[in-house]
């Protein structure tokens, strides 16, 4: 009973959102990141200006150059001039 109040607690102060890492398209041309969670891969077309939310439980990138970066869901990726930068 103490775990699912503690859950419902954790759920009423965040909104009920769960987390996710977001990117955000800032070049004039469409962008597309690789993305892997568990065994399933996917292509995420990202329009110019567009901001996107993704990978809620944790997943691997594929980066606009090639880099592979592996993601918790809190970060933000900037894409300017063809590159990626994660905060």
């Amino acid at each position: 009973m103490k775990i699912l109040l503690t859950g419902l607690t954790v759920l009423a102060l965040t909104g009920g959102q769960a987390l996710a890492a977001s990117a955000v398209n800032k070049d004039s041309e469409v962008r597309v990141l690789v993305v892997t969670e568990g065994s399933g891969r996917t292509e995420l077309p990202i329009a110019s200006g567009e901001t996107v939310e993704f990978c809620p439980n944790g997943c691997f990138v594929t980066l606009p150059n090639g880099d592979r970066e592996a993601l918790t869901g809190s970060e933000t990726i900037e894409i300017v001039g063809g590159r990626a930068r994660i905060n």
